[in-house]
């Protein structure tokens, strides 16, 4: 079940999550799964997908999506695939170990309602690079770009599905320029502060595919912990079930 240097994470709700050093999930990860919150039997894509944090953290509280989890590193994908079957959830959960430039023809184009991506946040030859290849593809644009990302979740949409995302505040124009070049609308944004008195860390942002231009409503700014280094309420509640293991991660 599991190989050299994996353990099992709890996640709540008797959802558990297979993770290595190399292939593990943050903050950041916690608040996009709970960002985009997809409806009852949506039809889900998770692009990038790691371990599979973000659609097994929806499988907390519904188990009816229709979940593909497309993730481009081999063992990354294994893993995702032996999670699924530890949680008995291979009815509904499907693991594509793919690029996600090359989806053509291995998932429908115009079908889903919601995707996701938590993508590379920096630009390919940007800072330095990790010599482990897992972490490069992670952090680094080194296998696809802001750009392929966007293209590839709005193919993957149905018109008015959502596609939402996280990035560092750095990259906002960026992001809010690729998503009207492809016609994903920008409709919701919301900036996240490690404290009150720090400046934004993250943004996250929701698109809708074919939305009307005009209106973006920015969300009131997500604080992470309190002074005294204590998550807020809202951090809390958002961590839920999850939340005997939090400590663990905030600092990820």
């Amino acid at each position: 079940m599991l190989n050299k240097n994996e353990h099992i994470e709890p996640l709540g709700n008797g959802i558990e999550i297979i993770v290595s050093p190399t292939h593990h999930f943050t903050t950041d990860t916690i608040l996009l799964s709970d960002f985009a919150n997809p409806k009852k039997n949506a039809k889900c894509v998770d692009l990038g997908s790691g371990c599979g944090t973000i659609p097994l953290l929806w499988c907390r509280h519904n188990k009816n999506l229709k979940i593909t989890a497309v993730e481009i590193q081999p063992d990354a994908a294994d893993m995702i695939q032996r999670s699924v079957e530890h949680n008995n959830l291979s009815e509904n959960f499907t693991v594509l170990c793919e690029d996600l430039n090359n989806l053509k023809g291995k998932l429908p184009f115009g079908y889903f309602d919601v995707v996701t991506c938590n993508p590379p946040y920096k630009i390919a030859g940007g800072g330095i690079t990790n010599p482990e290849e897992g972490k490069l593809l992670a952090r680094h644009e080194a296998s696809c770009t802001m750009e392929d990302v966007v293209k590839c979740a709005s193919k993957l949409l149905q018109f008015s599905g959502n596609f939402c995302m996280c990035q560092r505040p750095e990259r906002l124009t960026d992001a809010l320029t690729l998503f009207r070049k492809y016609d994903l609308e920008p409709k919701e944004m919301r900036l996240v502060q490690g404290k009150a008195d720090k400046k934004p860390k993250l943004f996250l942002l929701k698109g809708k595919k074919g939305g009307k231009e005009g209106y973006l409503e920015v969300l009131p700014t997500l604080i992470i912990e309190n002074a005294d280094g204590s998550f807020t309420d809202e951090m809390n509640e958002i961590y839920g079930c999850y939340q005997q293991n939090a400590g663990r991660q905030k600092n990820g």
